[in-house]
Parts: C-alpha cells; structure tokens; sequence
C-alpha cells in the first residue's frame, strides 16, 4: 500500500497526513481544514498571550510600548494582602524592644545600684558639711567666748569674784595679807571669823567706824599705767563701800564692796568674796589707802589686797 491510497478512499480519508508526502500530493491530497490534522476536531487558534487560565484576561501592550505598571516602585499593590490577614495565615509578631543603654542591669533597665550609690554619696556629702557648719559655728563660739571672757564686763568692772580675781593674775605683782597693812582709827585684827585665806585667818576688823583705815606701800610696779587694786572682804549680807586714795589723791569713785554673792544677812562666813576698782600707779613705789569716811558704809571686814 501506498501512501495516500489505501483503497476506494481519497487519500485524505485514509490518510489525514497524506498531503505531507509527494505521492500523497500528486493524488490531490490536501491539509484538512478542520484543526491540526485531526477528524472532527476543533480549531481553537489564538494570539500569543490571549490565553488566561483562571484569571481575567490582561490588555497586551503593543510592541514597542511600555506595558501599564500595577502600581509605582514602593507603593501599596491593590492586589496584595499581608500573609497575616489571610485565612490561616501567620499571627503578627510583635516589635522587639531593644535593651536600653542607659541601664546597667541585666534587664537592660535603670541602674539602681549606680542609682543608689549615688544617693548616698549626696547624703553623707551634706551630712559631712552640716558637720563642719557645726563645729565651725562652735570655734566661732568658742572665739567669740574667749574675746568676751578676756574683756571685763561692766559687772566685772564693778563686781569681781575672788575665782577670777585669783586665776587671771597676768603678771607677778605685789600681794599683802590685811595684818601686814598698816592700820589706823581703830582698826584692828581679829581671826573669829572662818574663811579667811590671809595666813592664821587674820582678817581685818574695826573698820566700820569713821576715821578707820589701812594704808598699803606698794614696791615693785614695773612701770607707770593703769593697774586694778583688788580687796577680799566678808559683809553681812548688806552693801559696803570705802574711801580709796591713791598716792594721796582720792578716787572719785568709792570702793564699792556689795553683796555679789547674796549672802544671808547676818551670816559673815557667807559674806566672803572680792572687788576691784581701777588705779593709776606711778612706776615703782605707790602709796595706797583704804578708809572710813563720812558717808561711806564700811561694815566690812578685810582680808587680802592685791595689784593686778
């Protein structure tokens, strides 16, 4: 059998291929007309890029065009969906904090030991200098003290106590106990009366009268100034006063002898304690004298003088 002849057919019914071969050709077989060789079957011819599967058909650029974007470089896609916002899809993760760098713990929070540490170094610091405001404030008490205590107040001037009057002796100046004292209108010495610090606890008495004196010869003063003649008495819980003279010239103001202490009345031994009033000696020998005069009080009893 040839090819394109099989019998009372024509060879394009007995052969649909017939017309690819040149002896099918030379009987007059021809390409089939009804779609790609086969009987019966179904031309379905179509452009390049006309075919869609599932999806409708997109317009194809011309040749030479540039096909239309779905959407410009960064922006959002119309068709697009976050895989988290489809069905079944992922859960969001949420964004991870990252570790602060002002922190130094290991949670990557605040440091609160560097924190602390630094709370208590700014308390002690102002404890420490509430500390040396303090003691500074009391040197300054203690200086201030001190240039008080070194001036004579007016109570001082007018009132001294024998503690003072012993202890605040600068220089080593002449001392005389009242028996050494030369002693006129009626003064005497007596020793009845307990507290007194001349030597045998002679003191002395008689004084009250007008006209009584003692009189003191000072040696021994270095040099012309002001100096303070100090007198130790006792009175009987009442004020007292003396005439004081000084290189024959009377003060003009008396030696007042008053109850610092507040003695009871009556009570001698009570009344002991000391005085001073301000003289002017000449360098050398001074001449100084304690007496009775009109006018003065002078129930006192004395016991020791000194210059200071």
């Amino acid at each position: 059998m040839t090819s394109g002849n099989n019998g009372a057919s024509t060879p394009e019914d007995d052969d649909p291929f017939g017309y690819l071969y040149a002896d099918g050709q030379a009987n007059g077989a021809q390409p089939p007309s009804g779609g790609y060789g086969y009987p019966n079957s179904v031309n379905r011819v179509r452009a390049v890029g006309q075919r869609q599967y599932g999806q409708p058909a997109q317009q194809t650029a011309a040749y030479g065009q540039i096909p239309q974007q779905q959407g410009a470089y960064g922006s959002p896609n119309a068709h697009y969906a976050a895989p988290e916002t489809l069905p079944g899809g992922g859960a969001p993760t949420a964004p991870v904090q990252q570790p602060s760098h002002t922190g130094g713990g290991r949670g990557g929070g605040p440091n609160t030991k560097g924190l602390l540490i630094g709370a208590i170094a700014v308390v002690a610091a102002v404890v420490i200098g509430i500390g040396v405001a303090m003691m500074g404030g009391d040197d300054q008490k203690d200086k201030a003290s001190g240039d008080n205590s070194s001036a004579p107040s007016s109570q001082q001037s007018s009132q001294p106590s024998s503690s003072a009057s012993d202890s605040a002796q600068a220089v080593d100046l002449p001392k005389i106990d009242a028996k050494a004292l030369r002693l006129d209108g009626g003064a005497t010495t007596a020793s009845d009366v307990k507290g007194a610090k001349a030597d045998g606890g002679v003191y002395v008495s008689g004084f009250n009268a007008v006209g009584a004196s003692v009189t003191w010869t000072v040696n021994g003063i270095p040099k012309a100034g002001s100096y303070r003649l100090y007198v130790r008495y006792a009175i009987p819980g009442v004020d007292a006063n003396a005439t004081l003279t000084v290189n024959s010239k009377p003060n003009t103001q008396p030696l007042g002898m008053k109850n610092f202490t507040h003695s009871p009345e009556g009570d001698w031994e009570k009344g002991w304690q000391s005085t001073w009033a301000p003289v002017t000696l000449a360098k050398g020998t001074n001449v100084l004298e304690l007496s009775c005069g009109e006018g003065n009080q002078c129930n006192a009893l004395l016991d020791q003088l000194w210059v200071r």
